[in-house]
């Protein structure tokens, strides 16, 4: 029913037609009429209407559109009736004033006495036991009025019958409690990982097996791992547990006319709350008394300095109004900075801001990252796989009646060295290494495996503003009355302005001049000073900056102000002169000179205007056409004309603005602004120009974001602007493109609305750029995505982003501009709020993804290598090629110095020229799979052959078994170190990627290769280790070295030809 009524008031307001021509539909209608009929006969509608702002009724049902005198009969009687429903059937309506803009309010009470309706007076009934207001800030609504509503009363509170029945309606004051983990449990979880289980399985191996020393290694990582995974845990459900520390204990009430402190917790909807200063906010409150009163809202907004706080009513849209601009209202936990005041509670418990954030954000179960699913389900494979083939090589041996305690020793140290003991380590170092890494590039991590994670999304969800473009808005475009187009060549910082040529305004009306075609034409660089400039950019330019707080150091005075709000959809300021103009050296405004400014929406502006100025062709003129004042009276043809010109504006994606004046004497002026009436002010204006403004893109932008389309990662702009700026933005930065059918749709929040989570995930294709949305809006896109199987990064500053950030499998917050509690939801904060660093910090996600996989592939090829060297040597009833002390001797010296290496990879070329990885993908693919069992059995059978033709005594002077499994050894421990080499990438050529980017290798496998030459030839040591030196077999290791490169060389090839392939399929589909 939320949906229905949702898409009823959005077909309601409909409209066709340009400007002053603009008509409501036959739809609107139909969906106006709808709109009745449900309230009248559905309970559910009723509710679902009951929770939408006055102020949001007035601007969807539009009912002042239809009671004008051009209205059809139908369409006044319809306004008529619903008018007197919202009046009869909701509490909070009661005052049919708030559903109609101020302008129209004699015609609409003319229209409900004609049409038979009561209207009352505009007082409202107080609430009774059938009906209670919903929760909500009711910043539209008048402080006495609201009192009413809840049957309170802004002097002596609610009255104590009252309170039984309005806690039972709308429950306690608290807010909802984190879910809790004893610091035993989560030590125990940590414990009990299968990773770490693995280790812990082999350190008592190996005490088995006659080496403590690398069993104390093991139970040292163990050790690291379990405490760090402790003190994230105990981190973020420390930083969960500082939501509840929120909550207000006590608070100041009057209730029939007596103040008293009370717990916080026994507040309700509509009672007294006493503000002081220092205190806290104790519920959401619709502030009815201010004294000074500031708050500081810094935990909900990220702005530290104290906010003003006013009574007044303010007439917006729910949507469109952040809470830093609730001036009327205070919000639970905030602090009162300054001041005194009063206010009606309004929300309280889960139901207010902070609740709501509270109750988003420790709602979302802790998921596993990918890199942990993936460790996860390999432990358990390598488990059962190195069980399962040691096992195998046991029972072999056995069956062909070799000495069992032998055999099982031999099986036990071959699945220590299957079980990569060193990942763990790996893992944490690779990422620490990355965390500092993003940190240099204004990154901070604030969890180790949110590094991976980054490197594993398929969708950004990022704001426009401030985050992909610059956060300021500038003037782009400036069209004036006498049809010149002045172009903005620097938005934010105008340093130079360009005019293009124009026509006289007679002749554009009655040839339509397209504004792209003086665009095209050759534009001419314009005067910088007044005294030059041409009158209209001049006046347009005073225009704009005395309505937007800018003043001149002499020459104007300004006398008043009425404030922009969204019936009127415009601002005016009244000037007078006071003296010389500071903008002109030889000419000043008249001291008699009286001025009415006005800026706003082209349609409300042109309502009120009569005349068009004219002024004369000849720049550097602006005081005398200022003084003459020549203008012509507005036709037909050019409000047409002023249509298109403002359609082509509006279409770039420019904020247009109409900037209008009426030209008075001082003391008119002076008479205006102190009568306080709009209308007085506002009416018998001359239309002057339009202002076309835009909040440019980023530097550095567009190159991240064609990154991020390389690396097959989409970009969505999630945006409240409008759906015409966000697609012009997002089409100058590669995200939005026309002729690309995967990456040509928008979606306004309003049709969002209309979709359930599970309908929005079925959407095809999925749109790339969301205007016009809401907070809520931004959780459910992420829900859509994440049920599609897909990683999604979101990036958001304000605290309602704070839900939907959690919940993203990588939340980002803005650490210049976002608040506290978004930060402590978030997995990484930027520093310089920029969407480059996010890029930036992708590529380290993947380097560390691609490491991580770099040291399985090499450890698992050279342990592989291993097993079938045994299983081969099993099989064919040969003494086993390496004795318990050589295989542990080859797993120390062979595989973890080279393995640990490969955490430090620089990373490679094409790394943000491939796709990210399936959700599903784990550390081991198919291909993967493929190259690590081809790698292992190039490695296990050059050895198993070189080792059989020793035994059957094909090379001179190795006779004896020692210098049999001496030769084994050397052959398979240097082709393993060559292997760290070959590893710097599954796919890349050795050749491309070279041996010296990586010093850590080519020191780790000088240091392997020096620590093995000294097993060999050292005595002691190689009495030990039961080893004998070759003296002229190491040809035999030469020839095959070079057959493994060229083996694995081919390999590599039809790697790449098969990626090629998948990529070729994966961009079909």
């Amino acid at each position: 029913m939320e949906r229905l009524a949702e898409a009823l008031l959005q077909t309601v307001s409909y409209q066709k037609g340009k400007l002053l021509a603009k008509s409501l539909t036959e739809e609107a209608d139909i969906a106006f009429t709808l709109v009745g009929e449900f309230i009248e006969e559905v309970e559910e509608f009723r509710v679902a209407i009951g929770k939408r702002s006055a102020t949001d009724l007035r601007h969807a049902l539009k009912i002042d559109r239809r009671c004008q005198p051009n209205s059809t009969k139908d369409q006044r009687e319809d306004a008529a009736a619903i008018l007197h429903l919202l009046t009869s059937k909701f509490v909070q309506f009661r005052d049919w004033r708030d559903l109609v803009i101020r302008e129209e309010h004699g015609r609409v009470e003319e229209l409900m006495k004609e049409m038979g309706r009561p209207v009352g007076d505009g007082n409202v009934m107080p609430v009774d036991a059938a009906y209670f207001p919903p929760p909500a800030l009711y910043f539209d609504k008048n402080a006495e009025k609201l009192a009413a509503m809840f049957g309170s009363n802004t002097t002596t509170g609610l009255p104590s019958s009252k309170i039984a029945e309005l806690s039972a309606h709308y429950g306690c004051n608290q807010l909802p409690p984190p879910p809790k983990n004893s610091p035993l449990k989560m030590l125990w979880e940590q414990i009990t990982d299968f990773m770490v289980i693995i280790l812990i399985v082999a350190a008592i191996a190996e005490i088995a097996t006659g080496d403590p020393n690398a069993a104390i290694v093991l139970f040292a990582v163990v050790f690291l791992n379990v405490v760090i995974g402790f003190t994230q845990e105990y981190k973020a459900s420390k930083a969960l547990e500082a939501l509840s520390t929120l909550s207000v204990p006590k608070a100041t009430v009057i209730r029939d006319g007596i103040q008293s402190e009370i717990n916080s917790a026994d507040l309700v909807p509509g009672d007294l709350v006493v503000l002081d200063e220092g205190g806290s906010v104790p519920a959401d409150l619709r502030l009815c008394e201010v004294s000074q009163l500031e708050v500081v809202e810094a935990i909900l907004t990220g702005e530290s300095l104290p906010i003003q706080k006013s009574i007044r009513t303010i007439r917006k849209r729910t949507r469109k109004l952040p809470l830093g601009d609730c001036k009327g209202n205070a919000f639970m936990t905030t602090v009162v900075a300054r001041g005194r005041g009063k206010g009606i509670v309004v929300r309280i418990g889960e139901n207010t801001e902070i609740g709501r954030i509270s109750k988003a954000i420790t709602s979302v179960p802790h998921v596993r990252t990918p890199i942990q699913k993936s460790l996860q389900t390999l432990g358990v494979r390598l488990v059962i796989l190195s069980v399962a083939l040691c096992a195998l090589v046991v029972i072999v041996g056995v069956a062909y009646k070799r000495d069992a305690v032998d055999m099982v020793k031999v099986g036990i140290s071959l699945a220590v060295s299957v079980i990569p003991e060193g990942l763990v380590a790996v893992v944490t170092v690779t990422m620490a290494l990355a965390v500092s890494r993003m940190a240099v590039n204004k990154a901070l991590v604030k969890k180790l495996p949110s590094v991976e994670t980054l490197g594993s999304v398929s969708h950004i969800c990022s704001d426009k503003t401030g985050t992909l473009t610059e956060g300021k808005m500038g003037v782009s475009e400036l069209w004036t009355s006498d049809n010149s187009l002045f172009l903005h060549s620097y938005t934010t910082k105008p340093k130079s302005v360009v005019i293009a040529p124009h026509t006289r305004l007679a002749d554009a009306t009655a040839a339509a001049v397209h504004l792209e075609e003086s665009r095209k034409a050759a534009a001419t660089p314009c005067a910088s000073s007044a005294d030059k400039a041409p009158s209209a950019l001049v006046l347009s330019c005073m225009i704009a900056s005395l309505c937007n707080n800018s003043t001149f150091d002499r020459g104007m005075e300004r006398l008043g102000e009425f404030a922009f709000d969204s019936d009127r959809k415009l601002m005016s300021v009244l000037c007078a002169a006071s003296g010389p103009a500071r903008i002109s050296a030889g000419s000043q405004f008249k001291p008699t000179d009286g001025f009415v400014l006005v800026k706003g929406a082209p349609e409300s502006v042109l309502q009120r205007c009569t005349s068009v100025w004219a002024p004369q062709d000849e720049h550097g003129k602006f005081f005398e056409d200022l003084d003459s004042f020549r203008s012509v009276p507005i036709s037909t043809g050019f409000v047409e004309y002023l249509s298109d010109r403002n359609a082509s504006m509006a279409g770039k994606g420019l904020r247009v603005l109409a900037l209008a004046m009426r030209k008075m004497t001082r003391e008119e002026a002076v008479d205006v602004a102190g009568s306080k009436k709009v209308e007085r002010a506002e009416n018998d204006l001359c239309f002057v120009g339009l202002i076309g403004m835009i909040d440019p893109p980023k530097q550095g932008v567009k190159e991240s974001i064609a990154s991020c389309k390389r690396a097959g990662i989409k970009v969505i702009m999630i945006t409240g602007d409008h759906i015409a700026t966000a697609s012009a933005i997002a089409t100058q930065l590669g995200i939005l493109d026309p002729n690309s059918p995967a990456d040509s749709r928008t979606m306004k929040g309003a049709e969002l609305d209309l979709l359930s989570e599970e309908a929005l995930t079925e959407v095809r294709p999925f749109p790339v750029v969301f205007a016009r949305v809401s907070p809520d809006n931004k959780l459910k896109i992420i829900k859509a995505l994440q049920n599609r199987k897909f990683y999604v990064a979101m990036t958001g500053d304000g605290v309602n982003d704070a839900p939907a950030i959690k919940k993203a499998d990588v939340g980002v917050a803005m650490g210049i501009g976002g608040t506290e509690i978004t930060k402590q939801a978030a997995d990484i904060i930027l520093e310089d709020d920029n969407f480059s660093t996010i890029v930036l910090a992708v590529r380290e996600g993947r380097q560390v993804f691609d490491n991580i996989k770099k040291f399985i592939v090499y450890l698992l090829s050279c342990n592989g290598a291993e097993i079938f060297l045994f299983l081969g040597a099993a099989f064919g009833n040969f003494d086993m090629p390496f004795s318990t002390i050589q295989i542990l001797w080859a797993n120390i010296i062979a595989d973890i110095p080279p393995a640990m290496s490969l955490g430090v990879e620089p990373a490679e070329v094409n790394i943000m020229d491939r796709p990210p990885r399936l959700a599903s993908e784990g550390v081991l693919t198919y291909t993967t799979a493929t190259v690590i069992i081809v790698q292992a059995l190039i490695q296990s059978m050059s050895t198993l052959v070189v080792y059989i033709l020793a035994v059957n005594n094909r090379f001179h002077g190795i006779d004896t078994l020692r210098r049999q499994r001496s030769l084994a050894f050397a052959l398979l421990t240097t082709m393993q170190l060559l292997q760290g080499f070959l590893s710097r990438s599954v796919e890349l050529s050795v050749f491309t990627t070279g041996i010296w980017a990586n010093k850590w290798m080519v020191w780790s496998v000088l240091g392997s290769l020096g620590t093995m030459l000294m097993g060999i030839y050292v005595p002691g040591l190689s009495d030990w280790l039961e080893l004998e030196g070759p003296s002229d077999e190491w040809y035999i290791i030469a020839i095959c070295v070079v057959i493994q490169v060229c083996l694995v060389e081919l390999l590599k090839l039809g790697v790449r030809w098969n990626n090629r392939r998948l990529a070729a399929l994966r961009e079909q589909s």
